[in-house]
């Protein structure tokens, strides 16, 4: 697929080198993401082209519903053929990051939960580990549409890892300890990113200060974490024992794989009553 001449309708993000664009593709008319990394320095600047290669590469691998999509990617060169810009051209996710979406109710919110855990059982299954899992890396969009974004830190299994980083809120002890990232890393993510989304309140973070020597242990970090069926009485035992156990300080505590918590919130979900006059309305209108 080749990108061509484009317009730009809006910018959606900004980062250190790059900016991603809403545009509209003059040969379709259809609406895209564009990611533009600016390559001013062959020599610093080469670490943030091979980012944006590895996303590339890391989509291509992936295909499912609830994940965001790579189209092209494309470079433009100066008159001496050194790339100056990089162009990945991504599927257009319109609507809200989870951390934007507020008032969905109790049903909605376990089935936003299976739509991401489906996605990691995808994603897990082509051993491609996202590595920074949290809300602000999953769009919801009209209708209901979900997907799963941001593959800059994924981790393709049997490769050489790149940067070993995360979110301060959401990263697993042993990442921050032993710069571990695997599938049970991503649970750890995916079980903060539940606590946020059915407490809204951050879960502690692992990250501590120098006097800590640079990560809490399992005793200081178990007493700041409060209690998700505290902050929200109204989940149920099963989800609040669900999300503690992805939030497990220790790995060995953790489900083991996704399909697990998938399965597990399907039940949790099918026990659930419908409600007609559930809260749609902030998702329909992200």
């Amino acid at each position: 697929m080749k990108i061509g001449s484009f317009k730009i309708l809006g910018t959606l993000g900004t980062g250190a080198h790059s900016t991603i664009f809403h545009i509209r593709r003059d040969l379709d008319q259809k609406a895209y993401a564009l990611k533009v990394v600016s390559i001013d320095d062959p020599e610093e600047d080469n670490k943030f082209k091979e980012q944006a290669e590895h996303e590339w590469n890391v989509l291509q691998k992936l295909d499912h519903g609830n994940i965001i999509k790579g189209l092209a990617l494309e470079y433009s060169k100066n008159w001496l053929f050194r790339v100056t810009k990089l162009h990945l051209l991504l599927e257009y996710g319109l609507g809200k990051t989870l951390d934007n979406v507020k008032g969905l109710n109790l049903p909605r919110t376990v089935e936003i939960f299976q739509k991401i855990a489906s996605a990691m059982v995808h994603m897990h299954r082509r051993e491609i580990i996202h590595g920074d899992l949290k809300p602000n890396n999953v769009l919801l969009a009209p209708g209901g549409i979900l997907k799963v974004i941001d593959f800059g830190l994924a981790h393709i299994k049997g490769q050489p890892k790149g940067r070993i980083q995360g979110t301060p809120d959401y990263i697993a002890p042993e990442t921050v300890k032993q710069k571990i990232v695997n599938e049970r890393t991503d649970i750890f993510n995916f079980g903060a990113t539940m606590y946020r989304m059915f407490s809204w309140k951050l879960p502690p973070t692992v990250m501590g200060n120098s006097d800590s020597g640079g990560v809490l242990d399992a005793k200081i970090w178990q007493s700041q974490l409060k209690p998700v069926a505290e902050v929200n009485p109204a989940i149920p035992e099963n989800l609040a024992q669900l999300i503690h156990n992805c939030m497990s300080y220790q790995a060995s505590g953790r489900p083991e794989r996704f399909g697990e918590i998938l399965n597990a919130l399907e039940e949790i979900r099918a026990a659930l009553p419908n409600d007609p006059d559930s809260t749609l309305n902030e998702m329909e209108s992200v």
